[in-house]
Order: structure tokens, then sequence, then C-alpha cells
């Protein structure tokens, strides 16, 4: 506030505190022509986004450019104090995505990983409870203890109201699903039709769906 700096002082898509020789990206794509792109770490910030003048005002030790490098997991810690903040790192701790760094440009993202980032977004807002989310394979990349947090956002959302729609070939989805529609019964040409219809208890007991088969041998290693 000293130094008359403003919130847009510290974001790196306008001009102002941003570096600019690389317009607050870190890297300095160089086109190859006949070959794809490459990126290379800018020598003026060397990968750091900002400028000089930026990076020297700190939050409790940590510049702005610290802190866009921390994992959310590390940002929850650091900003347990900052209730506005420590809530959306929360958030994306709940939908497995403790690791990502904060400040992850977009395009590194998985698909499944984006999907979870606007999951989190949606979780953050307030329920209306009439909303339709379609979600494509979101457990893709996923530990087993993070598709078990991810059931519980979705199901969450089913709590207050809303639809899921999932498309996904992960048997602990499935079989915590109110409703499952199995299509098949192979890929490509030979899919994309109707095998079954159900809960995932009735899919079990349908031996000519693949998935009814495997969700039996679920719930029997259960039982």
């Amino acid at each position: 506030k000293a130094r008359g700096y403003k919130p847009g002082r510290f974001s790196f898509n306008v001009k102002g505190g941003r570096c600019e020789a690389c317009h607050g990206d870190g890297v300095i794509k160089i086109e190859m022509h006949f070959l794809p792109d490459v990126y290379v770490q800018c020598d003026v910030c060397k990968g750091r986004r900002y400028n000089r003048e930026t990076l020297e005002i700190t939050f409790r030790g940590k510049s702005i450019a610290d802190v866009l490098d921390m994992t959310v997991e590390e940002g929850l810690e650091f900003f347990k104090a900052v209730p506005i903040i420590r809530t959306k790192m929360e958030t994306l701790c709940r939908v497995g995505l403790s690791y990502i760094h904060i400040g992850q440009q977009a395009t590194t993202l998985s698909g499944g990983e984006a999907q979870r980032v606007k999951l989190a977004k949606e979780l953050s807002r307030k329920a209306t409870g009439k909303t339709l989310y379609i979600l494509d394979e979101p457990t893709t990349g996923l530990h087993f203890e993070d598709v078990r947090k991810l059931i519980e956002v979705l199901q969450a959302l089913v709590d207050q109201g809303n639809t899921v729609i999932v498309i996904e070939h992960n048997l602990d989805v499935i079989k915590t699903a109110d409703h499952v529609i199995d299509l098949g019964p192979e890929g490509g040409l030979k899919g994309g039709y109707i095998v079954a219809v159900g809960t995932p208890e009735e899919i079990a007991k349908m031996p000519e769906s693949f998935t009814g088969q495997y969700l039996d041998r679920c719930f029997k290693k259960e039982n």
C-alpha cells in the first residue's frame, strides 16, 4: 500500500507487476517451424514471472512467485489464518488436487485435473440444488485415496439435490452410482449399444454385461 500497489500489480495477466520480457509466462516460446514449439526459461525473470519491484513485496517472508510455486497442500498450511484463501485450498484438496502448484498453467493440467478444478470452483459457490454436472473420467491419474475423496465430493453434490452424470470405467465410482447405463459390448465399431441398465447391484447380476461381471466380483470380495 505504501508503494501504491493495487491487486493488479500481482497478476501476471496484466502489465504493471509482471515481467514484460515473457509477458508473465516465465518462459519464452521458440518457434521451430516444422517441429513442435520449444519453451525455454525467461532469462530476465528466471521463470518467476514478475519484475524485481513486485518480488520485493513479501507476505510472511514469501513473494508472490514463492506463493504461486507452492503446492495446494503447502498453500493450505501457509494461508490457514486467511479464511477466504484457506477455504479455496481446502476445496481443491477435497477433490484430490493437493499436489498441483497454485500457479500451475491450465494448459499443463490433464483432462481429469481440469475437470476437478472446475468441480472445486462449483463447490465453493452457494449450492442451488438444481445443477446438472457431466464429468468425463474424472478419476484419471488418481490414487485410490484421492478417488475416495472425489466420490465423497460427488455424493455431496447429489445430497444437495444436484444431478451428476459420470462417464467412467473405475469400479469404485460405478458401484456407488444410483443408476448405471452400461454401453458396449466392445469398443469402437463393436460398441455403442446399451447392454444393461439399472442399479450397480442389478447390473452385477447380468452376465451379458462385462461391467456387471466385474461388479459381481467386486461385491463378492466385499462380502
